[in-house]
């Protein structure tokens, strides 16, 4: 199980000193302590890839780099391009950033490069990566936090996909003047940080894949040809080695060259079994050299728990891949697109018209804004399921859910599959696919933005087998209506609801006409008991929608024969008198202005109504608990009621002192003074001026 870095993170930064290095087939500290190196990749933020920059899956030519760089220039012109990458940089990675990270425990951060950053082919200038890490360095200093250097884009590319920049050859194999000048960079940038102690490493080639004719004696010796110019100015700082075939292969990489050195490989899709690392691990114990999983994510966060607990089990360190995406569910930030720069979306994949050089510099604008950290939306599910050691044993909430109230059918537990969810598909473990929606969560839970009105999120594709939970940890006990709205396009569907392990219902889904024609189906009379509660939807038969489950509390009021003063207990969804109380005598509901009766259809919650009733009885009405109600009264008389519970008079919060003593009137088949406010009930009160009146359950007001 993997151990959360707390306190005993923040105590040990206290003492790390000297370079990270290998010790006996281990990471160790300056001090010669052993250390598992958890971190963040910073994708996106130096070498922009399509993919994480937009919300679709694939954009035609605005994959790479330089091709993303040549449509946003071809948009805007050169001079504006160059200000705005600047703000992208400075909006994608800031020293909030790094404080998050630190705040999550993790002790290092894996910075992808381009080449480019650090070379100028004029040599009048210094490239603008050793400032941008130089700044970096003092954000990660408070935190001894290593910083790992990641060369993502080599010379010529190292392999021929546009994460390397390539033009679809990798032609740093192919050609001498690019191994030549990526051994000159990386020389360069050992000499500069060579003394530097929060430099972790040095990342040499990412994810290099062979062309053909490309031995791999080429292969090694390049690699050991790096290293050697790297020991020429500096002996303190480990080089980590990626395996052929984007870091999984290791073929003609062993034995190693060099007592600091680390093999680094990374795991995408695939199963979460051990022996999917096997090879890798007899390789480290074969070679007394420790391991570095470097990259790893774009996955769900069951398979990211399964994959970095074994990590872990196996005492080898990793990085994810990434801390913040555009509009993507896969990371623990997702930045907003904003309509502005979905325009520009819309003409890149070539849905939409050329926007102006204006439109598009201000659309791009917004995208630097949306990245910023405190603009982000926060993925709390995939950063538990990095970071917490609770995850697969206890089912936590996913907000703060109360009863009574609205709990949104999207926000189930945190937790693993089997404890807070089921799912038919919910990782990728080499098949493709594990989501519908796509939408809010990252657990293969399908998720949807909901297709009409109502809350914005809702669970879809229901199968056999699924289930969702719900920790409510804020319940007052009582009776209540169990209302679960659904929406399906025709019948069939079938499930089943307990609440702490007791059955409650079995639901049969009738049809409402389509897949975002929302319905309640109701389970009435639920007695809900004080403390925590959990409840459980189980999927019998497939096809319907969730949207929410609301719990409304029943409450009973009591009426006599003839007129009657009542009021509305609680918050109703159909507030006409006749669905409220149907026993009333039709036409006979009337509210009070202060001047004159005014004949009523609804009830509004703290307005208080003469109703007629042939025969005494008693209505049972559900809804949402009011604990709070400010209310307007006019000079004199005003006919009003009060909230969900019972208040004293003398609870009234009345700042300006406006009701007058003694004045408040109940009706009990004849006028009666009134020292509480009885919830279904009206009351008659006279105010000297004006004003507002505020009336609670809470000790606040009193």
């Amino acid at each position: 199980m993997r151990i959360v870095i707390g306190l005993t993170f923040l105590f040990h930064i206290l003492f790390a000193q000297g370079f990270l290095h290998v010790e006996d087939g281990q990471i160790v500290e300056g001090d010669g302590e052993s250390i598992l190196l958890r971190g963040f990749g910073l994708g996106g933020w130096l070498v922009p890839e399509g993919y994480m920059l937009h919300n679709k899956a694939w954009i035609e030519g605005f994959e790479s780099p330089t091709e993303i760089e040549e449509h946003v220039e071809s948009l805007i012109g050169a001079e504006i391009a160059e200000s705005f990458w600047a703000l992208y940089r400075e909006s994608y990675v800031a020293q909030v950033d790094i404080d998050q990270i630190a705040e999550w425990g993790f002790n290092h951060i894996r910075i992808p490069f381009h080449y480019k950053q650090f070379y100028n082919e004029s040599g009048s200038e210094t490239p603008i990566g050793y400032d941008i890490i130089d700044e970096l360095i003092t954000w990660c200093e408070p935190y001894n936090m290593y910083i790992i250097l990641d060369m993502h884009c080599a010379p010529g590319g190292q392999n021929g996909g546009p994460i390397s920049d390539s033009d679809g050859t990798a032609r740093l194999w192919l050609e001498e003047e690019n191994k030549e000048l990526t051994i000159q960079i990386w020389r360069e940038i050992a000499e500069y940080y060579s003394d530097n102690t929060l430099i972790g490493g040095y990342d040499l080639i990412n994810e290099p894949v062979l062309p053909s004719g490309v031995s791999l004696e080429e292969f090694r010796q390049l690699y050991i040809d790096i290293t050697d110019a790297i020991r020429e100015v500096d002996s303190n700082h480990i080089v980590y080695i990626e395996g052929n075939w984007y870091g999984t292969d290791f073929s003609g990489l062993t034995p190693p060259w060099d007592d600091n050195m680390s093999y680094s490989f990374h795991k995408y899709w695939g199963e979460t079994s051990l022996s999917t690392i096997q090879s890798y691990i007899s390789m480290s114990g074969q070679h007394n050299i420790p391991l570095w999983m470097g990259e790893s994510g774009e996955n769900s966060n069951q398979w990211y728990y399964e994959v970095f607990s074994l990590l872990e089990e196996n005492n080898i360190g990793w990085n994810f891949w990434t801390h913040k995406k555009v509009e993507k569910i896969t990371s623990p930030f997702s930045a907003i697109v904003t309509p502005q720069y979905q325009t520009l979306i819309n003409y890149w994949s070539g849905s939409g018209s050329q926007p102006s050089s204006v439109y598009a510099e201000a659309a791009l604008i917004s995208l630097a804004n949306s990245l910023k950290l405190e603009n982000c939306i926060s993925l709390p599910g995939v950063i538990a399921s990095l970071t917490d050691p609770e995850y697969g044993e206890i089912s936590k909430p996913y907000s703060d859910h109360s009863i009574p109230g609205t709990i949104p059918a999207a926000e189930y537990d945190i937790g693993a599959w089997g404890l807070s969810y089921t799912d038919s598909d919910y990782l990728n473990d080499g098949d493709g696919n594990y989501n519908e929606g796509w939408s809010f969560r990252n657990d293969g839970v399908d998720i949807e933005a909901n297709g009409s009105e109502g809350l914005p999120y809702t669970v879809g594709w229901t199968d056999v087998g699924e289930w969702l939970g719900y920790t409510i940890q804020n319940v007052i006990p009582g009776t209540y209506d169990l209302k679960i709205k659904i929406a399906a396009p025709s019948s069939g569907g079938l499930f089943f609801v307990q609440l702490n392990g007791t059955n409650l219902s079995v639901i049969d889904v009738p049809s409402t006409g389509g897949w975002y024609n929302w319905q309640n189906v109701l389970i009435p009379d639920v007695d809900v008991s004080n403390g925590e509660q959990f409840l459980k939807i189980q999927i019998v038969q497939a096809g319907f929608n969730i949207e929410r489950i609301k719990f409304e509390l029943l409450a009973s009021v009591e009426y006599f024969s003839e007129w009657n003063l009542v009021g509305s207990p609680l918050e109703i969804e159909d507030t006409n008198y006749q669905s409220l109380f149907p026993e009333s005598t039709a036409g006979t509901l009337y509210s009070y202005n202060g001047e004159q009766y005014i004949q009523e259809e609804d009830f509004q919650m703290g307005s208080g109504y003469w109703l007629h009733f042939e025969n005494e009885g008693t209505t049972q009405l559900s809804g949402t608990t009011v604990n709070q109600l400010t209310l307007q009264l006019n000079t004199g008389w005003n006919l009003m009621s009060g909230i969900s519970s019972e208040v004293d008079l003398s609870g009234i919060f009345d700042p300006e002192n406006i009701i007058v003593p003694g004045t408040c009137y109940g009706f009990n088949q004849t006028y009666i003074n009134a020292y509480q406010l009885t919830p279904g009930h009206g009351y008659w009160i006279y105010a000297s001026t004006a004003g507002s009146i505020t009336i609670s359950n809470g000790s606040q007001y009193r």
